[in-house]
């Protein structure tokens, strides 16, 4: 998530920000004038310039002027950053943009680390938190050598006792040198294993078994009166035994001391508690076997054998495949013969010793048979097919890890059971709670425990904690005001929607307190139930309201009718866009004649059908889906509908459709590896003949990455250029026409158009390539031409260019055709995938999939396709999605926006909350009947939009 601030000062007077003659991308060399401190609204069909506008224009300024006020010797090696297209730009305060491409991938990073709400939380145990024992669960003590010599004279005064420093403790091993090391201390006796022996020369202990080894330091019998020996041995004692040490009374009872926090019955010791403790980013504080992911790679039985029914010889074990003249074959031979089964024998029929055997070897030497010496026979070692693989992943080359994938399966970690934490660090506590169980809590009840907390607390623990606790609350609330109250702080920033990482930067933002500040926010409703709009525009007028002005691009209406100022730009999109339409107040605004306004205004509007279709008679039942937070809910399909999944934020969705149906029907038809959520059954996959899921995912995350060359069309355009008769008086092949290989592209960036420039402390910057000036081909290949048209024009055309570009090149059209079908035909072919919107590239993935041949029986599965688009872009795309139901097919859509619901034939509603209070069935059937029941709040939207 870009995130980057620029510094100008900015003079009293300024209370508007004038811009003059923008063109970046298709802006027709506009004027504009926004008003500053106020929350302003860019809104407009998709394409038609409202992201040149404010990141490419607006943003990209301030961007550089922060650059500018860097020293010329920084600057010499961040490089320049170019201006974008416009005259100039008055009033602009420092800038903070707010995107949805950049959410991070990090495995690592979570919600709480990002609000820096586990931040404090760490500060918090580390200084406040109370530490128990692992092994007993006593609370650890913590004593200085004074109260170790006072703890010692008031329970032992007048016993025989020996002073012990523990050097071993619980390990393997000789030990020949630490004898010698300590005789040369001047020390003469050692306890070994709980008896006193002399040390003698040559000693050492068995190396195969476990020991425990402490020094003795003084055998004593304590007293007031000669309280200086006692201090002089328990200081040698805790010096020798590193903070640590033992005393052994007279019945051979052991008693254990610490300057560290230890438990007095086990004598488990722990280090002095700091914030890295409990950083499961930090090997202080991650747990050892998952470092801190939560998840291991495990290779599993049913990884390795998918299908018991076949024989060895058949290839039931995937790794080796079927029969060949290979060593493994003979051995797996010899080995199941005392099994009385063999090579052609099914899995299924093999005893479990058998199986066991075969995945995870045998120390006994296998006997095979020598061909080339007859009656001979090699004794080998056969350590399994599991140890195998696992050893290749430790050690293997890049192609062995990658073709060891298919037999990894992710597993919660055995060790720490997903809390990334070493097990020390989950025992340590604040009002009986350790910071996973926090951690795990969604933000509303988090909230809750927090309330009042102060006097579950000790007094110390309250005067420690004062000023985190209020950091905590106050990083909370601002979670709460955004509609985030489903999340918990250790879910994975990768797993959220742009829009709900979006918010969250929202939330870190508000946080900050910053004055004077311009915010750039793309679509930050992304994901939001219409309930909980109001909690945003709420949360961004605050902003405002601290002396901000907040510039946000959004369609939402809701948004747009809030706002103190509203842009739209059009008409159209691409190069028939890129002018101001209207703008001015929501009241001033929705007397305009524009197409934007005549929805806000009622003037325009989706129909709703006259009639809902009844299906094919065929459904898709799950039950007892009880994944994340779903309460045993049965899922039932009808075949041939358009049926939409609604519900709050956190309510559900995702899991029931993304992690349970999704990948159970995936591995049905494909035999993917991906388990899906617990459920109980699947009835009805006769009906289908397979399933696509599109996403929101990047089409690729380079600038080498396009619409061309996702849909494949590019290889067809490279073909066509490679047949023409200038290509073959030349001898280029289609290769020829690859930005890819070297023989055609541009050395000087490999083909990319663009140069990286690494910020190092700022986002990466790309800048156009000096030598092809972004074209990626060299001069020779761009003299070949089509139609006048060179590879790099191709690129450089908008899908709508192409349709009539390409009419008479039928493989070609109908790919393009589908680009323009869903809505994307202001793009051009070779836009780089990483400017491209989460809703852009889920409708050219749409668009992929559309340009196959449909069988009627597809099962289509879309996440939220209305983000990012207009109200006149959602007409168009309703219109592709119901062509392909009146094929025979089936589309599920993951929605919360009202044009879509109201239009579908079918409405699963989850909730009544997110989160804990979530995973329900709240109603179902067609958007009527939900409209009608009782505790739904997309029920209460629908019944509006249904009445208008």
């Amino acid at each position: 998530m870009a995130e980057t601030t620029s510094q100008q000062l900015i003079s009293p007077g300024h209370d508007t920000i004038d811009i003059l003659g923008a063109r970046e991308h298709n802006l027709k060399n506009i004027d504009l004038t926004l008003p500053r401190n106020k929350l302003v609204v860019i809104t407009g069909i998709s394409g038609s310039g409202k992201s040149s506008l404010a990141f490419d224009t607006i943003y990209a300024e301030g961007q550089r002027r922060y650059m500018e006020s860097f020293s010329a010797y920084a600057r010499g090696f961040i490089g320049s950053m170019e201006r974008p297209d416009v005259d100039k730009i008055e009033g602009l305060s420092p800038v903070i943009s707010i995107e949805q491409k950049t959410t991070s991938k990090n495995p690592r990073s979570t919600v709480g680390t990002v609000t820096e709400i586990y931040d404090f939380l760490r500060l918090l145990y580390a200084r406040a938190g109370e530490a128990f024992s692992y092994a007993t669960g006593n609370r650890m003590l913590q004593l200085s050598q004074d109260q170790i010599i006072d703890q010692i004279l008031k329970d032992y005064s007048g016993k025989k006792t020996v002073l012990l420093a523990p050097v071993v403790r619980g390990r393997k091993g000789h030990y020949r040198e630490l004898f010698v090391q300590i005789a040369k201390l001047g020390y003469t006796k050692v306890r070994v294993d709980g008896t006193i022996q002399d040390i003698v020369p040559k000693m050492q202990l068995d190396r195969f078994k476990i020991h425990d080894v402490e020094i003795v330091i003084d055998r004593l019998v304590p007293s007031a009166d000669d309280r200086f020996r006692l201090s002089q041995s328990v200081g040698t004692a805790l010096t020798q035994g590193k903070s640590l040490m033992m005393l052994v009374d007279d019945k051979n009872q052991a008693r254990w001391f610490s300057k560290n926090l230890m438990d007095p019955v086990s004598g488990i010791s722990y280090d002095e508690p700091a914030p890295n403790t409990f950083s499961f980013n930090s090997p202080y504080g991650w747990c050892p076997v998952c470092q801190g992911l939560a998840v291991v790679e495990e290779i599993t039985e049913d990884s390795v054998i998918p299908d018991k029914s076949l024989s060895i010889s058949r290839g039931a074990i995937a790794p080796i495949g079927e029969y060949r003249e290979l060593w493994i074959f003979k051995q797996l031979e010899v080995l199941l013969k005392p099994f009385k089964v063999s090579l052609s024998t099914p899995i299924e029929k093999f005893p479990r010793e058998a199986i066991d055997m075969m995945l995870y070897g045998t120390d006994e030497p296998v006997p095979v048979p020598s061909k080339k010496y007859e009656g001979t026979e090699w004794n080998t070692k056969y350590e399994g097919i599991v140890n195998f693989l696992t050893r290749q992943q430790e050690a293997g080359s890049d192609k062995i890890q990658d073709w060891l994938k298919d037999f990894m399966v992710v597993k919660t970690c055995p060790e720490c059971n997903g809390t990334r934490l070493k097990k020390e660090a989950l025992w340590f506590k604040i009002a009986d709670k350790n910071i996973s169980e926090l951690a795990r809590m969604d933000i509303a009840e988090l909230s809750s425990w927090f309330v009042g907390v102060e006097s579950r607390l000790s007094d110390r623990q309250n005067l420690i904690g004062k000023e985190v606790l209020k950091e905590i609350r106050k990083r909370v609330g601002f979670l709460l005001g955004i509609g985030l109250d489903y999340l918990t702080l250790n879910r994975a920033l990768r797993t959220l929607s742009g829009g709900e990482a979006q918010r969250i930067r929202l939330a870190t933002q508000i946080g900050t307190q910053l004055v004077g500040v311009l915010y750039i926010m793309d679509e930050p409703s992304i994901g939001l139930h219409q309930r909980d709009n109001n909690k945003l525009i709420q949360s961004l007028k605050d902003l405002r309201d601290l002396g901000n002005t907040v510039l946000v691009v959004e369609h939402d209406k809701d948004m747009m009718l809030a706002s103190d100022y509203l842009v739209d730009i059009g008409p159209g999109a691409g190069r028939h866009g890129g002018a101001i339409v209207g703008h001015g107040t929501p009241n001033e605004f929705l007397q305009n004649d524009s197409t934007t306004a005549g929805y806000l205004s009622g003037r325009l509007n989706i129909d709703i059908p006259a009639e809902r279709r009844k299906g094919n008679g065929n459904s898709l039942k799950i039950t007892g889906t009880t994944g994340n937070n779903l309460k045993n809910i049965t899922l039932t399909l009808p075949l041939g509908t358009l049926t939409c999944v609604t519900g709050v934020s956190g309510s559900g969705k995702s899991t029931l459709i993304h992690d349970t149906l999704f990948p159970i029907l995936n591995r049905h038809f494909f035999n993917a590896k991906r388990e899906p959520m617990p459920y109980d059954k699947v009835e009805g996959l006769e009906h289908l003949d397979k399933v696509i899921e599109v996403d929101q995912a990047p089409i690729g995350r380079t600038p080498r990455s396009n619409p061309a060359t996702y849909t494949g069309m590019f290889s067809d355009i490279r073909s066509l250029f490679s047949e023409l008769p200038e290509s073959k008086i030349r001898g280029y092949k289609a290769g020829r026409f690859s930005f890819n290989v070297k023989g055609g592209r541009c050395e000087s960036c490999e083909g990319a158009g663009m140069k990286k420039i690494e910020m190092e402390f700022l986002p990466d910057v790309y800048i156009p390539c000096e030598t092809c000036k972004g074209k990626r081909f060299n001069r020779e290949t761009l003299e070949v031409r089509f139609k006048g048209k060179s590879i790099a024009d191709v690129l450089d055309m908008t899908v709508e260019q192409a349709v009539e570009f390409f009419e008479n090149q039928p493989r070609i059209l109908r790919k393009v055709w589908t680009l323009n079908e869903v809505g994307l035909g202001y793009i051009t072919l070779g836009q780089q995938a990483t400017t491209l919107s989460g809703g852009e590239a889920q409708r050219v993935k749409l668009a992929e999939e559309l340009s196959k041949k449909d069988t009627g029986k597809t099962l289509y599965i879309l996440d939220e396709p209305t983000t990012g688009l207009h109200f006149q872009d959602i007409a168009h795309l309703l219109d592709v999605l119901q062509k392909l139901v009146n094929k025979g097919n089936t589309v599920l859509i993951i929605e919360h926006n009202m044009d879509v619901i109201k239009v579908s034939d079918w409405v699963i509603d989850l909730g009544p909350e997110g989160g804990n209070k979530g995973g329900q069935l709240v109603a179902q059937g067609t958007p009527e009947k939900v409209a009608k029941a009782k505790g739904s709040y997309t029920g209460v939207f629908l019944r509006g939009e249904l009445k208008s």
